[in-house]
């Protein structure tokens, strides 16, 4: 029975890895989150530990307990949630009052305007989040369900509506620069 278990726990890798390439793995480990990184962790414990969650935790540091919830992700499909990702955390403004979003992004597209050279997507507004709500009190919503001036302009901003004004075009001019050989330079400069 001893010796099975430490012939189990010397078993070697399945795909040999150089120390530069576990590092390389941790990291990338690292950088993932939830399901994600579990369905990862358990990829990596297919490949180099033959599915083996307490190997996978000896060669690459990894929490024995996620790797195995990886690997059991992995072989039913279904993804696990936490608690915490389900019900934790604050709504936006937007969510918490939908009808009155809906009246401020139509009266947001009746002040924009797209970016007069068409590069980007976005839209400029010559609307400020104090305008916004002094119109939106007006349409009769209630003072409670409007948030304050500093998150209006959040929203806005987070909805894509930049709270800039507008340049407007500007003709160009058509007249040529002034050059030395120029009769108007000479009477500007009061030489002739």
């Amino acid at each position: 029975m001893k010796s099975l278990s430490l012939s189990y726990a010397t078993a070697p890798i399945l795909a040999p890895l150089s120390a530069s390439q576990i590092e390389d793995l941790k990291l990338a480990s690292s950088k993932m989150t939830g399901a994600e990184r579990r369905s990862f962790q358990a990829a990596m414990a297919l490949k180099y530990c033959g599915g083996s969650a307490r190997q996978t935790e000896r060669v690459f540091g990894w929490n024995r307990d996620t790797v195995e919830l990886g690997l059991n992700e992995r072989r039913t499909g279904v993804i696990c949630l936490g608690a915490q990702s389900a019900y934790c955390g604050s709504w936006t403004w937007e969510e918490k009052h939908p009808d009155v979003a809906e009246a401020l992004w139509a009266l947001a597209d009746s002040h924009g305007q797209q970016d007069p050279t068409f590069r980007t997507a976005l839209s400029y507004t010559r609307l400020t989040a104090a305008a916004a709500l002094e119109q939106l009190r007006a349409q009769g919503f209630p003072e409670e369900r409007l948030p304050s001036l500093s998150t209006m302009a959040a929203v806005l901003n987070r909805n894509g509506y930049r709270l800039r004004k507008v340049v407007k075009a500007k003709p160009q001019k058509n007249s040529q620069k002034p050059t030395l050989s120029s009769p108007t330079l000479r009477t500007r400069t009061g030489s002739r």
